[in-house]
Parts: structure tokens; sequence; C-alpha cells
């Protein structure tokens, strides 16, 4: 799921770099007209551990076609770094949630009846962990923040696939908001109006036949938050 930077005739109003959660968001801004650089760059396992590095105090992402992508989105809005935008920054780096709570991966936590302790998901040991399986993504925010930049990062769809326990998305979801809420990262946060009553993303803003992404409309909800930001 890609989408094409767009900028049209008019000045960029943010710079987007995330995952494929980014594209919903890029195609709904080419929709509406609002003009922005970026999009998605990889997938989202790609992005939560070892993915980028701060050589000379700028950004350089170790995968190469990544990078390639990353100078193309700088050289559209006429900057060399990160450091130089003049516009804010939207991403989804480091919040693909359905990764970390992948079951295999807790299994070792719970008891013998299967349930988890009585306070495991709320626990200084599994905030740790979620913490450390997204280091490198919260390194990105704190680079970024760093660099005087106005940062926003966008809350994923609420969908859980097979693969992954409820639970653990909902919690380690909740780490990752608190860990970059405390960096200073602003949350974009459409969950109100994209979910029903069990929290589940309503089948308006789910892309069909896909268990984890958002539509263009779920894309919409969030360029709506954007503007309604200033962006």
């Amino acid at each position: 799921m890609t989408t094409p930077s767009s900028t049209g005739t008019a000045p960029a109003r943010f710079l987007l770099l995330g995952d494929s959660h980014a594209g919903p968001i890029g195609r709904a801004a080419t929709a509406a007209g609002v003009p922005f650089v970026g999009g998605p760059v990889g997938s989202g396992r790609d992005f939560n551990v070892g993915f980028h590095d701060v050589r000379d105090g700028a950004l350089v992402f170790r995968d190469a076609a990544v990078q390639e992508r990353h100078r193309g989105f700088l050289a559209e809005l006429a900057v060399t770094d990160l450091g130089q935008l003049r516009v804010p920054l939207v991403s989804t780096f480091g919040l693909s949630v359905h990764f970390f709570a992948t079951g295999a991966n807790w299994r070792i936590y719970r008891a013998g009846d299967g349930a988890f302790p009585a306070g495991f998901l709320t626990s200084e040991l599994f905030d740790g962990i979620v913490r450390a399986m997204a280091r490198g993504a919260l390194a990105f925010y704190r680079h970024a923040l760093g660099l005087g930049l106005r940062v926003l990062a966008v809350l994923p769809p609420q969908r859980v696939p097979g693969m992954s326990d409820p639970l653990v998305f909902a919690a380690a979801q909740e780490t990752i908001r608190r860990a970059l809420d405390a960096l200073g990262v602003e949350l974009v946060d459409v969950r109100a109006r994209a979910t029903d009553g069990t929290g589940r993303q309503r089948a308006a803003f789910c892309e069909p036949d896909d268990p984890i992404h958002g539509n263009l409309a779920f894309g919409r909800l969030i360029v709506a938050d954007l503007l309604a930001r200033g962006l």
C-alpha cells in the first residue's frame, strides 16, 4: 500500500513519513487537494528497531531504498535534512502495534490457565518490553523533536489480525501513546469517530479484504484532524 508524494502547486503543509498506514492519509490528502510531501516508505515491522542512524547530526535510514525516498522527499521541500524543515512532520513509525501484539511473543508470560497474571498488561515489566520493542521509533521521534520540529504521530486503525492478541494490542498501544505523549509528540487519535462500542474499527473505515489497514474514509478522518490542528 503506497502513495506518491503530492504537493500540487501550493506549498506543502506537512511531510508525511510512515509505513503502510500512511497510505490512506496520503490518498485522502491528495483527494482533498491538501498539499503535502511524502508517504509510506516501507512495512511497519521495519520501523521499530534499528532502522536509522544519526550521523553528524543528520538522520540516515539504514535501508538504501528508504533513504533514497527520504532524500527525495527532502529535495521536494528544498531542504537537505529534517532539521531544515519548515513544515510539521507527520509519521506512523512505531505504531503498527499489531506486530508488538503477536500472540506467540507473549505465551511465556501467561499463567497455566492461558490468562495473563493480574496487572501484567499495566505493569512496568510489560511497559518496558513494549518500549524496548519500539526503541528505534521512539529514538526517531526524540531526534525529530530535538531538531525543533512540530511532530505528529497517528494512532493506527483499531484492527487486530488473527496472529495478534487483542488485549496486548490495546495495552501496547497505550504504552506507545504514553511514551510519545511524554516526549512531546502530538497524537492524532480518531478512535472516537472510527470505532464501535467494542473499540474495534467500524467497517466503514476498514480497507476491504484486508485485516489491518484503514481505508480512504479513515484517511479522511485523519486529514480532517490535521487540518483542525492548523496544518
